[in-house]
């Protein structure tokens, strides 16, 4: 396996050959000050990838800044990335300087660029072109050194051809794109992540450490992940939080598609789905078998039947 900075794999769990290849382009990237495009739905790590790049680019000890495109008011778009000055419109109470400023010498970071306002996109075009800003209300111009790494889940060059992006933006922006992968692309990395996860929200909550049963790992690695690592983040936060004890079992991360809630399980088959069932019964009551089989509306001699021929628990007559 190629040996890749340390910061990479620091901010990024997994060894999937598409995590890989994505390391392979990074270290490339930080070779130079090379405009990045970074691409890819929602979820997917875009603002870690950017932090990586910086971290081991030779910028790497000037400031990275991040600005979120899409979560800026509208009406304040510019004057938080270009700086404004006093009077420029009602609430300039001062002078004040911009984002662009402020990674003088690093790397400015914009997430979701193609969010820009059109009027944002023409002075954004400028500062690439001439490496120079002018604060919004300002007569004057101040030179800034800044490499650009930018991010967006849209389709810029359908939105090119819709007239929602400028095109010569596009091409100034689009020089290094790098896509992606999505948590499916690399589900191998999954139980990874699980791990990384588990530990850090048990030592963030002051919890006894938890694990995840294999049936329960299984049907993290089955989901499809419409949300990516964030979303997986979240559903093992939640079983941290939520789950009492260990092992957090398959129903204890209920999961579910934005549009269509629905229930995960490991494998459809039945024989799966009552052992599952099974478990988490004897779970509930500890272990006791005649508790369990009450539980389940089945006599205790035939939940004993069916944990030996699920290999469910160690039990002796």
């Amino acid at each position: 396996m190629t040996a890749f900075p340390p910061l990479f794999s620091q901010l990024m769990i997994g060894q999937s050959a598409a995590l890989q290849q994505l390391f392979r382009q990074m270290a490339q990237a930080a070779k130079s000050d090379i405009t990045v495009c970074l691409q890819g739905p929602s979820g997917v790590g875009k603002e870690l990838v950017a932090r990586a790049i910086h971290g081991v680019s030779g910028r790497r000890l000037r400031p990275l800044v991040t600005v979120n495109c899409g979560a800026i008011p509208e009406n304040l778009v510019e004057s938080i990335l270009f700086g404004h000055v006093k009077g420029a419109f009602t609430g300039a109470t001062d002078d004040r300087a911009g984002k662009f400023h402020d990674a003088n010498g690093g790397t400015l970071f914009l997430d979701e660029i193609g969010e820009l306002t059109p009027a944002a996109q023409v002075r954004l075009l400028r500062v690439l072109q001439e490496r120079v800003v002018e604060r919004v209300g300002g007569a004057t111009s101040e030179k800034v050194d800044i490499r650009l790494i930018c991010a967006t889940h849209r389709d810029l060059q359908n939105m090119v051809k819709e007239g929602k992006f400028r095109e010569d933006l596009f091409y100034r922006i689009h020089v290094l794109p790098l896509q992606l992968p999505t948590l499916q692309e690399r589900r191998e990395d999954i139980p990874l992540l699980v791990e990384h996860f588990l530990e850090k929200f048990c030592a963030l909550e002051q919890l006894p450490r938890k694990h995840l049963t294999p049936m329960a790992l299984q049907a993290l690695q089955n989901f499809t992940w419409p949300g990516n690592i964030r979303q997986l983040e979240n559903a093992i936060h939640r079983a941290v939080v939520a789950i009492p004890g260990t092992p957090i079992d398959v129903g204890d991360i209920p999961l579910h598609k934005p549009d269509a809630p629905v229930a995960i399980v490991a494998d459809w088959r039945l024989d799966s789905v009552e052992a599952a069932h099974i478990q988490r019964a004897l779970q509930h009551v500890r272990g006791n078998m005649s508790k369990a089989a009450q539980l389940l509306g089945i006599s205790r001699a035939t939940l004993y039947r069916k944990c030996k021929t699920y290999h469910l628990l160690e039990i002796t007559p």
